[in-house]
């Protein structure tokens, strides 16, 4: 736990978990990061609810894991009425939900923003142990290790820009620049000094001739403007390599799959 966030845990009333002298049977998630950790690494029977993002195959790298588990709404009573023995991902201290919960002083695992591999690896551990199944999160990671080491790498370092709606592109220091890197991609925003996002235009990008564009699956249909301009003809010389939303919104295990299916489009490009 950072120091940070111990005042604003002391603040809502929660407490920081300790290691469990047994292993919760009612975890409540309260964002979409994680639902999935719990999804991956506590048992069915402990999970008493998830965000209703979860179920959302375009947000959630989970989503078809998620039948027949609780979805929750959007009230605190509602929390209250389990009377969850773990909360994994702190209430904002802004919402009305922590005003609520505060006096209950449920157990709080908080989960800071996973910005690379290591990242989601510590986070693993954090959550394994916080449900007591630390030998499940040392077996995922030790998977997930063997995966990412039998990688292919680009060669050449060639150059991609995680392109966006908007014109936005992701840059240095984020999830998204971890795995471009771990296939050996150059990210583009490094080349240009960009910050971790930035707004670049369709003629900045022309000229910058990057070897690769990396879109989001769901940019695929032009739904707004944002979308439309990703699909500008300009654009339609640089090769795109795809990936789902849902697979880089969160630090967990579908960092892998990013990683292998990014490998799998370069290979099949060259």
């Amino acid at each position: 736990m950072t120091r940070r966030l111990l005042p604003i845990l002391l603040a809502l009333g929660l407490t920081a978990a300790a290691p469990p002298a047994h292993p919760p049977r009612r975890i409540v998630s309260l964002n979409l990061c994680a639902d999935q950790l719990l999804v991956e690494l506590a048992d069915r029977g402990q999970i008493a609810g998830l965000t209703r993002n979860a179920p959302d195959a375009e947000m959630s790298a989970v989503a078809a894991r998620t039948h027949g588990l609780h979805i929750l709404g959007q009230s605190a009573e509602e929390i209250l009425a389990i009377g969850p023995d773990l909360i994994v991902g702190a209430p904002s201290p802004q919402g009305g939900m922590a005003a609520v919960l505060a006096p209950h002083r449920y157990p709080v695992v908080d989960l800071a923003w996973a910005n690379s591999y290591a990242d989601i690896v510590a986070q693993i551990r954090q959550i394994a142990r916080a449900v007591g199944h630390p030998a499940r999160g040392e077996a995922l990671i030790a998977r997930m290790n063997r995966e990412l080491a039998a990688l292919p790498r680009a060669p050449g370092h060639p150059v991609a820009a995680y392109y966006q709606r908007r014109g936005y592109m992701t840059g240095t220091g984020t999830l998204v620049d971890d795995i471009m890197t771990r296939v050996g991609l150059t990210n583009l925003a490094a080349k240009l000094g960009k910050p971790a996002l930035s707004q670049v235009s369709l003629e900045e990008m022309i000229a910058a001739k990057p070897d690769y564009l990396i879109v989001e699956t769901g940019a695929e249909r032009v739904v707004d403007q944002g979308t439309e301009m990703l699909h500008h003809p300009i654009l339609d010389r640089i090769p795109r390599l795809r990936l789902p939303e849902a697979w880089t919104v969160c630090g967990g295990p579908a960092y892998v799959l990013a990683a292998q299916s990014l490998a799998r489009q370069i290979a099949a490009t060259r």
